[in-house]
């Protein structure tokens, strides 16, 4: 049985090692493209700034809402309006009129004021639908920039806030994720039936050597008397 275990679950075993190992030598933060865009910076709110009451923006709004932010997006103060069923729309801070959806221009040029690397002029094009490499809120805004890692920034068009970074070091961290939970497709379902039953195969194939070390564990004789 442990023979048999190891010829079928052998190739995966060596597929989990692996990919594992290649996993965890990724550094983290250039998976997630933090060496070349910068999410975490703020624009600070200035002070002093006219902003429309509170009352007004909830009855903009129209419907029950979770949560109002202040921020600023392409140099412009907004009130962002988070509805309870997590839809986002955006306001104008001052007046609480409602700011249509995110344009291709605004989006580039809040993917050009993140980027810290060196690119030429990036391109824009919109994303209506999933795909392996972006799952994220739709629609959106894919900005590329030709840099040497094909750096590609998902900016969702209902905040335009930055929802996604993918780049070569992600490409190849999601090939051996897929690899790894065995979702070669999606690469996002780790309790898929092969994972389980590859799992189960290998803690049977573990149990049956752990047997046989036992049972061959050389053991010293006793004299006869």
């Amino acid at each position: 049985m442990h023979r048999w275990l190891a010829l079928i679950i052998g190739v995966q075993l060596l597929l989990w090692f692996a990919s594992g190992l290649i996993m965890s030598v990724l550094p983290i933060d250039r998976v997630r493209g933090e060496h070349v865009v910068d999410r975490a910076s703020l624009a600070t709110l200035a002070q002093g700034h006219a902003r429309a009451p509170l009352d007004i923006v909830l009855r903009q709004a129209g419907a029950p809402v979770r949560e109002v932010r202040y921020r600023m997006l392409a140099g412009r103060e907004v009130t962002e309006v988070e509805m309870a069923d997590g839809s986002v729309r955006l306001h104008d801070a001052e007046t609480a009129s409602a700011i249509p959806r995110v344009n291709a221009a605004m989006a580039r040029a809040v993917a050009v004021r993140s980027y810290r690397g060196k690119s030429a002029p990036p391109s824009v094009r919109a994303v209506t639908s999933a795909s392996t490499e972006y799952k994220g809120v739709l629609p959106a805004w894919r900005i590329d920039f030709p840099d040497q890692d094909s750096t590609r920034v998902y900016i969702a068009q209902n905040s335009g806030r930055i929802v996604a970074v993918r780049n070569g070091t992600w490409r190849l961290y999601d090939f051996f994720w897929g690899l790894h939970i065995m979702d070669w497709k999606n690469h996002e379902d780790f309790n898929t039936p092969w994972l389980i039953g590859f799992a189960g195969g290998g803690l049977a194939l573990a149990i049956a050597g752990s047997a046989l070390l036992y049972f061959r564990w050389p053991r010293k004789r006793r004299r006869k008397s």
